[in-house]
């Protein structure tokens, strides 16, 4: 992966967690936002990342949308945190290799 991407996809992390951060601008309204945006933010989440760990990703995603009071976790960017800066050189590999 090319370090444009790398950093493309941070930004991109960044934009859909502060998407899911606009349920708290109109109180009581945002809850039904985070029902329209949970699937929307589980489906972006699998083609940001592949594989199980995107899978993985998803599913969590989803249900930190449709939980009251969890939509404060970052959830993209934790993601991106996870893939890029606290996997090992290791396993980087293997999912290259796969």
């Amino acid at each position: 992966m090319t370090r444009t991407s790398k950093y493309k996809k941070l930004a991109l992390s960044i934009i859909f967690d502060a998407i899911g951060y606009t349920s708290f601008i109109i109180p009581g309204l945002g809850e039904i936002t985070d029902v329209i945006w949970a699937p929307i933010s589980a489906y972006l989440m699998t083609k940001l990342y592949k594989g199980n760990k995107g899978k993985i990703a998803a599913a969590v995603s989803f249900i930190e949308e449709v939980m009251p009071g969890l939509d404060v976790i970052p959830t993209f960017t934790l993601m991106w945190l996870y893939t890029y800066m606290f996997t090992s050189s290791d396993e980087k590999k293997k999912t290259i290799e796969i």
